[in-house]
């Protein structure tokens, strides 16, 4: 066996040196609106008219499906959280149970994530503003950068104003839930037709069942559910901002699993009791649907005010996490060096602007591919959200294994079922890969990019571990050998 080096270097339980100088501004009211606002997003609001078409009323049982694996995720980080809270969140994990490598590979996944979505939130506000005739005249590229000059100041002055905006965004996204789910009840309760036919039950059987198209339909479809379900992670990223991790995290993780029981089986529960599932379409949210069936007006234009205000949110989110993400990286010298930098509001920019700076191109793709920017980029993001999924999981399962050796104690705040609920979580992470392969075109060639990608981080590593190994020299930090014989 070749003896260690020292681009194995884990931290250890002690501080990331990245958590450094942040203040502690986001109260418990921020971290309970960011773990709703993380469940809640355009995979909702949008992508459920298309894949209620598709797979029919069993759409509801693919997302509590998925909705349990993205809980066993965050539960899994909510631990980690309790164990040491951390800005640098995950990347920070990876750094003190998987070893510099997995931090980096997880850090830079996380960005390729985040800046592909950028580019996808502020494509997205654009093609939402164009809704209005008011802005139909304002080129697209425009809506863009504008959209994203707007995000990025608020996040470089200080968190608490990242934390208001946030909060505010996620009090209209589930404003509009409950709003709809109240009407739909009504209609439900009171028989009122819903174009022409009443509501219930009777609306699926006479449709084909719940299964109308059989079950590889529904199969098929998690590979896309399970991407609306990206963000929960946030949470543990927002955990190194706040005052009383151990109090705050808990209670916003435990929340998520009811709040997707009730936002997305609901919601998707009442469209289907509603109208027929192939009344909805994917150029449409099913929302805008059943509102301007039933008459209401405006209905197009309060759906597309909420759906920008999810793609602001999710803009917002992504700006805020990669900043501090990077600052962890930068610290071990696995990004670079500028991207640590903070200003004097306690605000990590350096990552922030770079983020931003990718979605600059973003608007250039705007202004090249108006029509594909969207497509694009969202499948990029997809990787990187399985990754980041897969490495928390990875990180858990270490270190539920060391606090069985007896080298670390488990916060009494645990994911149950350990270490078979990590082992089935990365299972079907691995398997929804497989059906991105298996549901061909977009799919498939999103899959192609793997061995691209795994390149790209092989020659960045090379390019950055004579400077992680001189960081960790400068800590005074050992080998993962060493660290583990303490």
């Amino acid at each position: 066996m070749p003896p260690p080096t020292s681009e194995d270097v884990v931290g250890t339980s002690s501080a990331d040196a990245g958590d450094a100088g942040y203040s502690k501004d986001l109260k418990s009211r921020h971290i309970n609106m960011i773990a709703i606002g993380g469940a809640i997003g355009t995979g909702l609001f949008l992508g459920a008219g298309g894949r209620l078409a598709s797979a029919g009323p069993a759409l509801a049982l693919a997302y509590a499906v998925c909705g349990l694996f993205a809980f066993f995720v965050v539960r899994a980080l909510g631990e980690l959280v309790l164990h040491r809270p951390s800005s640098g969140s995950f990347v920070s994990y990876a750094r003190e149970f998987l070893g510099e490598k997995g931090a980096y590979t997880a850090g830079w996944m996380y960005v390729v994530n985040w800046t592909t979505t950028g580019i996808a939130d502020i494509t997205a506000v654009a093609l939402y503003v164009h809704y209005w005739s008011l802005f139909t005249d304002i080129p697209q590229w425009l809506l863009a950068l504008i959209a994203l000059a707007v995000v990025l100041g608020v996040n470089l002055i200080s968190v608490k104003i990242f934390g208001e905006m946030e909060f505010w965004f996620s009090i209209v996204k589930v404003a509009a839930l409950i709003a709809f789910m109240a009407i739909g009840v009504f209609l439900l309760v009171t028989q009122h037709p819903v174009d022409g036919q009443t509501p219930g039950l009777h609306v699926i059987s006479d449709s084909g069942g719940l299964f109308p198209a059989g079950l590889l339909p529904v199969v098929v479809v998690l590979q896309g559910v399970v991407f609306a379900y990206a963000a929960v992670e946030l949470i543990g990223v927002t955990a190194g901002e706040t005052a009383e991790p151990h109090k705050v995290v808990p209670r916003a993780v435990n929340s998520i699993m009811w709040r997707v029981l009730v936002f997305y089986v609901g919601s998707v529960v009442l469209l289907a009791l509603l109208i027929p599932y192939d009344g909805y379409t994917a150029s449409e949210s099913p929302f805008v649907t059943v509102l301007s069936k039933i008459g209401v007006p405006a209905a197009g234009d309060v759906m597309n005010l909420v759906v920008l205000t999810a793609a602001m949110s999710s803009l917002n989110s992504g700006l805020y996490s990669t900043g501090r993400i990077l600052r962890s990286m930068a610290m071990a010298g696995s990004a670079p060096k500028w991207t640590g930098l903070m200003n004097r509001h306690q605000v990590p920019y350096g990552g922030i602007i770079l983020t931003a700076g990718v979605c600059v191109l973003g608007v250039g793709l705007n202004y090249v591919v108006p029509g594909k920017a969207f497509e694009i980029v969202l499948n990029i993001a997809a990787l990187g959200v399985l990754s980041t999924w897969a490495i928390i999981m990875l990180c858990h399962l270490v270190f539920v294994r060391r606090a069985r050796e007896g080298r670390l104690e488990r916060p009494s705040y645990q994911l149950p079922g350990s270490p078979f609920v990590e082992l089935i979580t990365l299972a079907f992470l691995a398997g929804v890969v497989v059906l991105m392969w298996a549901d061909g075109d977009i799919g498939r060639r999103t899959v192609m990019l793997i061995p691209l990608i795994a390149a790209a981080l092989v020659a960045g590593w090379y390019a950055v571990r004579g400077r992680v190994r001189a960081e960790a020299s400068a800590a005074g930090l050992g080998t993962r050998d060493h660290i583990d014989s303490k």
